[in-house]
């Protein structure tokens, strides 16, 4: 098993995603069969709506979490983070949307991985620990050949 003993802020090899489209920025454990990012909520992001993350950069946040873990794995293989996308997205549940300047952890759980296609279970808290958002989602590594 492969775990981080630091918080890595320097994310941006890690995934595809570039500013402003970029919804996590501190990668806080991985394994794998998990990991777990931090984001705090900017004015600056993509999403922000009414002093808000909105549902769309929620969502975004749960893939780019997969995403962070896919490329992680990648890094450690020394090889360049892919590309991928949201495959499907099932029982998704938000509950609260964060606010600016909030920071939120999002936990991700691989059940099943085959082929570059991803299924997993999600939740994201706020700074409370409580549960503002959960589901499931399949991400698919896209075929760069």
């Amino acid at each position: 098993m492969n775990t981080i003993e630091n918080p890595i802020i320097n994310i941006g090899h890690l995934i595809p995603q570039k500013f402003p489209f970029v919804m996590v920025d501190t990668l806080v454990s991985f394994s794998k069969l998990d990991v777990t990012s931090l984001f705090t909520v900017k004015k600056e992001n993509l999403f922000f709506l009414n002093d808000k993350l909105s549902e769309p950069g929620l969502i975004e946040n749960m893939a780019q979490t997969v995403a962070l873990h896919t490329g992680y794995d990648f890094f450690l293989r020394g090889e360049e983070a892919p590309t991928g996308y949201i495959g499907s997205i099932k029982k998704i549940e938000i509950i609260k949307l964060p606010k600016v300047g909030e920071t939120i952890t999002t936990k991700v759980n691989i059940l099943q991985e085959f082929l570059g296609i991803t299924l997993v279970e999600i939740e994201v808290l706020n700074k409370n620990k409580e549960v503002i958002a959960f589901g499931q989602m399949k991400t698919v590594i896209a075929n760069n050949g």
